[in-house]
């Protein structure tokens, strides 16, 4: 068996590292995708704004396989690095195919083109991520130190974000030209590879039996993680959460184009880049502060802030608007978008812990793909949803790639769309993480008891001590660690 390393500066910057392509590659697509199908390729914005959430019914059936078979695989590398490294070049292949201008006239046959290319790119983050976002629970146990890895993936997340954000809107000049799309997926490929490839070759992971699930039975197993009370309420977390900040960057140059007149001079980019600044400055800053409170304050404190700066920029959401005052207030919104990304991930290298002593089976593939999968959810939701309150609003493609202006209604309901929106969300995820029952007593208590069902661990369980595994399960007492609770909806 592989045993646990000693945690140092290296080996938490190369555990980060493939996190520029899990942060990076859907900024980019949150943010120009829409645009790209919109003013590129002349597609109906509500048409185009349905492509990632069809995606994600694939994703329905990719991210529990992957899941099941990272669970069910054994290598000398481990099964989740083995995967990570052979998913490095097919991910950013996929990748840069979503971007390639399809020789076609016909608005169907260009709608079902970037679907299939989207379902590919699906494909290829699902072989990366699913088991990138299982490795922490097999490389360290403490729930400290898993902070202390999670702040600094946070740190590579943000940092691919800020590239993803900034190098597209220095390189897409015209938004309506569909080469320079392209020439960023190229360059992302490349940045995408080295990333993950430096993960693979700077992590470790201990060597354990594989799961012995039939892969038949991949979907009922994987949907069964939801039965645990805290998973379900970290799914909520998770999609509301991370909506929140999907609705800011899909809708950023909706905002700055068409409701501030402000794209062009380097305005979008200098936005972007006040935005992935301070999430970057964010990710450090909530970082230190959950290591010394909890996983679910960073959200407890950052949205209300960034909730008062959303509400703020109401009075400014209209051309000739003072844009430094919007980058003031843009700046203290990526600080809030910092919060959820902090604590979400490292809320996620616990959930495979309480799904044991749910299950008895150690499977934090399966825990992952589903984490992995809801995370696409978000993402292919908010992009429907924008398209399709684009169209409700009015939106015009043909004026759009025509480089027109559109109606005052339109940029009135982009405005928003982009304000109100995201605060619902933010508002509903501090009432779950308020609620959340897994802090770092109820985690060690849950660890001792993992430790006494496997006979590493004498003492008796108090009544305390079961309350605590029963409100963060959600199971009775006598009902845990039984196999049968992995295979059973």
């Amino acid at each position: 068996m592989t045993q646990e390393r000693k945690s140092t500066p290296v080996s938490r910057m190369a555990y980060g590292a493939a996190d520029i392509y899990g942060g990076g590659a859907f900024v980019v697509i949150s943010t120009f995708y829409t645009v790209f199908l919109t003013k590129a390729q002349g597609m109906p914005a509500a048409m185009a704004g349905t492509i990632p959430l069809i995606g994600k019914v694939w994703d329905a059936v990719t991210d529990p396989i992957m899941g099941n078979i990272c669970d069910r695989t054994r290598s000398r590398f481990g099964a989740k690095r083995f995967y990570i490294m052979t998913g490095s070049l097919l991910s950013a292949l996929t990748f840069i195919l979503m971007w390639i201008t399809a020789p076609l006239s016909s608005t169907g046959a260009k709608y079902t083109f970037y679907v299939l290319m989207y379902m590919l790119f699906s494909t290829g983050f699902t072989i990366v991520m699913v088991p990138y976002n299982g490795l922490l629970p097999d490389m360290v146990d403490d729930y400290t130190e898993r902070s202390r890895y999670s702040s600094v993936r946070m740190m590579f997340s943000t940092f691919g974000a800020i590239l993803a954000g900034l190098i597209p809107t220095i390189l897409i000049k015209d938004n309506t030209d569909p080469k320079p799309y392209l020439t960023v997926a190229l360059l992302f490929g490349v940045i995408f590879t080295a990333s993950i490839l430096f993960t693979f070759f700077g992590t470790w992971e201990k060597q354990k039996e594989p799961v012995r699930i039939p892969l038949k039975d991949s979907f009922i197993q994987s949907f069964t993680v939801y039965k645990s009370r805290a998973f379900r309420m970290f799914i909520a977390i998770f999609l509301l959460g991370q909506g929140a900040a999907d609705f800011v960057t899909g809708l950023a140059v909706y905002y700055v184009d068409d409701v501030l007149n402000a794209y062009g001079g380097g305005n979008f980019t200098i936005l972007m880049g006040v935005l992935l600044v301070a999430q970057f400055a964010g990710t450090i800053l909530f970082g230190q502060i959950m290591q010394r409170t909890s996983k679910t304050f960073p959200i407890l404190l950052g949205f209300p802030i960034r909730i008062a700066a959303t509400l703020a920029m109401l009075a400014f959401s209209h051309e000739g608007a003072n844009f430094t005052i919007i980058l003031v207030l843009s700046f203290i919104v990526g600080l809030g978008m910092a919060a959820s990304s902090t604590s979400i991930y490292a809320i996620l290298s616990d959930m495979a812990d309480v799904d044991e002593l749910i299950t008895s089976i150690s499977r934090p593939g399966t825990c992952s793909g589903m984490a992995t999968f809801i995370r696409k959810i978000a993402t292919g939701m908010s992009s429907a949803v924008i398209g399709l309150l684009l169209g409700m609003i009015g939106y015009d493609e043909i004026a759009a790639s025509s480089g027109l202006r559109q109606a005052a209604s339109v940029q009135s309901g982009i405005a928003y769309i982009y304000i109100f929106v995201p605060v619902i969300l933010m508002v509903l995820t501090i009432v779950v993480a308020m609620k959340f029952p897994l802090k770092q007593r109820e985690f060690e208590i849950v660890k001792k008891e993992i430790a006494r069902r496997k006979g590493e661990e004498t003492s008796t369980i108090t009544p305390e001590e079961k309350t605590v595994c029963e409100k963060v399960t959600g199971f009775a007492y006598e009902q845990l660690w039984n196999s049968s609770n992995a295979l059973k909806l």
